[in-house]
């Protein structure tokens, strides 16, 4: 299983346009073979002590993957290109953590 963390930081006034494109791109990933979590997070402040804030603006995709396989398919999935294309006008800069549990 693989584990990805996509940090995605939003322009000014885009969060509203960005939540839409991502809400209506859902559920086409959530039924690609191996999805297993496909979510959008924001911040909620103040849990912990040790928590260090998100810069404003910031939106954390949390994704779970069967395999590596699976991933690379969701990456050139034709509704990832029309999704990305969508939300470019919105999106500042995005980083992407793969990860594997130990």
């Amino acid at each position: 299983m693989l584990h990805v963390i996509a940090t995605v930081t939003l322009a000014e006034g885009g969060f509203d346009a960005w939540s839409r494109a991502f809400a209506a791109v859902r559920p086409a990933v959530l039924a690609e073979d191996g999805c297993l979590a496909y979510e959008a997070t924001v911040e909620e402040p103040g849990v912990l002590g040790a928590q260090a804030p998100l810069p404003p603006g910031t939106v954390v995709i949390v994704e779970r993957w069967r395999d590596a396989a699976a991933l690379r398919a969701h990456s050139t999935a034709p509704h990832m290109a029309e999704y990305r294309a969508a939300v470019k006008p919105f999106v500042r800069g995005v980083a992407i953590h793969v990860l594997r549990p130990l």
